[in-house]
């Protein structure tokens, strides 16, 4: 087959960073269907063996997975290419979009459209925790210990707020376990298992060899960490130095550092944390607005860990991180400093470990604590949709909000009954939640 040029795939990716709407899910999809089914450029189990690589990691895993095809092509600066084309589309479109939102966000009208998101999100979340439930969990006769594992989580983040990464950590231990004692439990690949499915020959197939940059040597693992820790060091040091420590561009770098760093499964296992932090400790923002935040993510390309850049521009806008004459350019810097150590450890995760992943094809010790990390998710995600549900039932005066909750049982019918997508439900929600706000009915 003909190889394909960087120019090739850059044109590729930043289509890709344009077209990834969906979330983590549709966005792998999106990259499943291009990538392995039409292009050939990588076949079926060495993509869902990156996957499944992916999930493991903090982060968002779609970004990081096309960071992970980019670097196997195209070296490091494919890797780079890839994922950054895959962030940069979103990040301009949020950063219009926040500043539509903290300059008319009060307008009736417009505080209708986000009373009937709102809603939409929470059946969105729940929709996630059935999708990514039924390729995980399977039938309970089947996988009783994948059960266990997501009811568990489940009820650790709810009821007893045990923190993530413990949760995590668990959960990969128990996958190594399983997979030693009851493998059969544990052989479904992370919820990805490879498929019969052919569709022939592809560039990188499952038996061509690894490529000699794909190799993994010390001195290359160096270079990447020395680099990484770098290109966190100077900005860091940049904002300590011109704003000081306890300002909050600098904090804003330090926490996303942490949840880049200690949050496992995706942008909506993400959420909790940053919501904790950002919401009720650092106070950058409100419940509600966080809500609405998630839901802008969920209208635009790209992550929907991309939140953080609506997280870091309202934070920005509220605290005037460059004074008051300079409100816009302040939340748009803290933004992009939100963006920047939000990712960097995504980019650094697949430069440092991919050459070891690509040593590890189809074997169960490794793919087996995936697969209970991805049961794990199931249940944190489970958390979420209880959170946002309780969230939306309860008015601002401490009533009970009956017409919030008509519209996410709409929106719920619409997505799981008519398999509607996340676009249109969200905009009908929207649309449903003017007309009531304006009429006077909610």
């Amino acid at each position: 087959m003909t190889p394909v040029t960087f120019t090739e795939a850059l044109k590729f990716w930043l289509k890709l960073g344009f077209i990834s709407f969906g979330g983590p899910a549709g966005q792998i999809a999106i990259m499943h269907r291009e990538l392995v089914e039409q292009k050939r450029w990588i076949s079926e189990r060495r993509f869902l063996h990156a996957l499944n690589y992916c999930m493991v990691l903090p982060g968002p895993e779609a970004q990081q997975l096309a960071t992970y095809i980019g670097w196997l092509m195209h070296r490091t600066w494919g890797g780079i290419a890839a994922g950054g084309l895959f962030v940069l589309p979103s990040l301009f479109i949020l950063v219009a979009l926040s500043w539509v939102y903290v300059r008319f966000g009060e307008v009736p009208w417009v505080a209708g459209l986000f009373y009937g998101i709102k809603p939409a999100v929470a059946a969105i979340v729940l929709h996630a925790v059935w999708r990514i439930g039924s390729r995980t969990l399977k039938h309970p006769a089947k996988t009783p210990l994948l059960w266990v594992i997501a009811l568990a989580s489940f009820v650790a983040i709810a009821i007893l707020h045990i923190p993530f990464p413990w949760v995590v950590l668990a959960a990969a231990l128990a996958g190594a376990l399983g997979g030693k004692y009851a493998p059969a439990q544990f052989a479904v690949g992370g919820g990805h298992a490879a498929s019969d499915k052919s569709w022939g020959p592809a560039l990188v197939d499952d038996h061509t060899p690894t490529p000699e940059h794909a190799l993994f040597t010390k001195r290359r693992l160096a270079k990447v960490v020395v680099a990484g820790a770098l290109l966190w060091l100077l900005p860091m040091g940049v904002l300590v130095a011109t704003h000081g420590w306890d300002a909050t561009l600098t904090q804003m770098g330090w926490f996303f550092t942490k949840a880049a760093l200690l949050t496992f499964g995706g942008a909506y296992a993400v959420l909790p944390y940053v919501y904790q932090g950002a919401v009720e400790h650092y106070q950058w923002l409100t419940g509600p607005q966080m809500i609405d935040g998630l839901a802008l993510g969920e209208t635009t390309p790209g992550p929907l860990i991309m939140v953080v850049a609506f997280v870091g521009f309202v934070g920005g806008w509220a605290k005037q991180v460059l004074g008051p004459d300079m409100l816009f350019m302040g939340a748009a810097l803290a933004a992009t400093v939100v963006t920047w150590f939000t990712f960097l450890p995504s980019f650094l995760f697949i430069l440092a470990g991919g050459p070891l992943v690509e040593t590890t094809h189809g074997k169960l010790k490794f793919t087996a604590p995936l697969t209970a990390i991805t049961a794990a998710v199931v249940g944190v995600i489970g958390s979420l949709a209880l959170f946002f549900l309780v969230h939306i039932a309860r008015r601002a005066d401490g009533g009970f909000d009956f017409v919030a909750l008509l519209i996410a049982a709409a929106a719920a019918v619409a997505l799981f009954r008519f398999k509607l997508g996340v676009i249109p439900v969200i905009a009908g929600s929207a649309l449903a939640g003017m007309l009531l706000r304006l009429g006077g009915i909610a």
